[in-house]
């Protein structure tokens, strides 16, 4: 595993809202309309700015008032860092647009497994995810 991705697997880190232009009106419209949000780990040299596409099921808006600004928001997603397979787990304060984050190492064999399996069961198949993925990234 490379070393970034190793120390920011390690405990948790400060994180805020990263991308191009980084608000409260920017974080709700990437969540509620584009599925893509940017989180950028502050710790690191230069920061680590990381895309992800949020894991709708994963991520909690519950605590949040966007309206106002206030609460908390709760965001997980997948991606590859330094070629090694990762999910992203973030809480952010709204009213700062601060907070902390750590990845976690996935094991892509086990889920091209489950994903097999579920293509026998009539999900979607491997090929079909990494085209909707890809389709994601490039939107």
């Amino acid at each position: 595993m490379n070393e970034l991705t190793e120390r920011l697997a390690t405990g948790d880190h400060p994180v805020t809202v990263g991308g191009p232009q980084p608000s409260l009106e920017d974080l709700k419209n990437r969540i509620d309309e584009i599925g893509w949000v940017h989180i950028k780990f502050t710790g690191t040299r230069g920061g680590t700015d990381l895309g992800i596409r949020l894991d709708r099921e994963a991520t909690d808006l519950s605590k949040a008032d966007f309206e106002k600004g206030t609460g908390t928001i709760h965001v997980e997603g997948n991606l590859t860092l330094n070629y090694d397979p990762v999910r992203l787990f973030a809480d952010i304060d709204l009213a700062t647009l601060d907070g902390t984050g750590h990845l976690e190492p996935r094991d892509v064999a086990a889920e091209t497994d489950a994903s097999a399996s579920d293509s026998a069961s009539g999900s979607a198949t491997a090929e079909e995810a990494a085209a909707s993925e890809e389709a994601a990234v490039s939107a």
